[in-house]
């Protein structure tokens, strides 16, 4: 008896700790609210408590805070619940719409999960986003930075790891299909173009410039320089620093 009371007072002292936990706005714009007996408008600062859900407008955005450093970004048209299970760990329920997650793991492990209508990924310190796509639950997880689990909750079958630039869609009325690497986007050309300018100005300032004869060196419209355009050969070229395009 005295073992189930020491037991019994732990869980409630652990659930009183964890009742404690709030979600702070710290950048929001446009329509964003919170579900409280109707839909309560939130500003800068303001706290969302366990069980409380965020609605997003058509142009709300807002990213939050918790505790220990983590931060979810929700984005326009989305509808999730600040730990709707009511523990540390059960971050996230996301009903509708995309939510971007960074799990602080400076001091270690940091175990949270994140569920939807199909899926539950779990976490340990990454940063990934989480899209549920329409009113069936379909489910979208890339992942950015670190590894997460993904787990069916309609079908039976083995749980899927992701590493970057992984991504996985998480239907209803199918297993989990295996991981897919995205298709180039726009964020990754940039990155490629920016980089590669980076080394050209870092290994050949001026290179930018065009010769003073107008010409493109080893292009057709001059030929090499100095000989009146008689050596119609190219000369060798090489790869563009940083690998180029």
């Amino acid at each position: 008896m005295l073992l189930l009371a020491v037991v019994a007072c732990a869980c409630v002292t652990t659930l009183q700790a964890q009742s404690h936990e709030v979600a702070t706005v710290i950048e929001l714009q446009g329509q964003v609210s919170v579900l409280r007996g109707g839909q309560v408008a939130l500003f800068p600062n303001n706290t969302v408590a366990p069980k409380e859900e965020i609605v997003t407008g058509p142009n709300g955005h807002a990213v939050f805070q918790i505790g220990d450093g983590s931060t979810f970004e929700v984005f326009p048209n989305s509808r999730v619940t600040f730990q709707g299970q009511w523990t540390i760990e059960d971050m996230l329920q996301l009903v509708l719409g995309k939510i971007r997650v960074q799990i602080e793991h400076g001091n270690g492990p940091n175990h949270k999960k994140v569920s939807t209508p199909t899926a539950v990924i779990s976490v340990r310190g990454t940063i990934f986003d989480v899209a549920v796509e329409d009113d069936d639950g379909t489910t979208y997880v890339s992942v950015e930075e670190g590894q997460v689990q993904v787990q069916h909750l309609l079908q039976p079958g083995p749980v899927k790891i992701l590493n970057p630039p992984e991504w996985i869609r998480i239907f209803p009325n199918q297993p989990l299909a295996k991981a897919a690497s995205p298709s180039p986007g726009i964020k990754f050309w940039f990155d490629r173009i920016r980089n590669a300018v980076a080394d050209v100005l870092l290994n050949n300032p001026g290179g930018f410039g065009l010769p003073r004869g107008g010409g493109i060196p080893g292009g057709a419209s001059g030929g090499a320089q100095g000989d009146g355009g008689k050596n119609k050969k190219n000369p060798p070229t090489t790869a563009p620093p940083g690998g180029g395009l």
